[in-house]
């Protein structure tokens, strides 16, 4: 259990069945070390889905993305790494990504802009909302 899940219990009194997937979303998107957001647009972007990734950030509609689109923009490693966190196949992760990570990130960045030092906050408001 991470720190963040810990304090959802706390605060919450109550898991949710997605908190698992959107903690392990919200680790790799503020880790700072990795690039945290920014460093995931710009990756998602280099492989040729920069309309779909910046849809999100933007204050549009959100484009959709593949399960398949998920693995190409995150890579293996990372991939992995999160359905190991999860216990499931790299594919079930890529599928459940492929529909949770449009709407973490346009939380994220309600006004269109990536700051990354508030990433946190907004995201434990965002499991806030899972959790009721």
């Amino acid at each position: 259990m991470g720190i963040l899940d810990s304090l959802l219990g706390q605060v919450l009194g109550k898991p949710s069945t997605q908190s698992p997937l959107v903690t392990a979303l919200l680790g790799l998107l503020g880790n700072q070390q990795s690039g945290g957001l920014n460093g995931m647009v710009q990756q998602f972007s280099s492989k040729g889905l920069g309309d779909i990734v910046n849809s999100w950030v933007s204050t549009g509609k959100n484009l959709p993305i593949s399960a398949q689109q998920v693995q190409q923009g995150l890579g293996k490693d990372t991939l992995s790494q999160i359905a190991s966190q999860l216990g499931i196949s790299p594919e079930k992760a890529s599928s459940q990504i492929s529909q949770i990570l449009p709407q973490v990130v346009d939380k994220l960045t309600p006004d269109g802009n990536i700051n990354q030092a508030d990433i946190m906050s907004k995201g434990m408001e965002l499991l806030k909302g899972l959790m009721k």
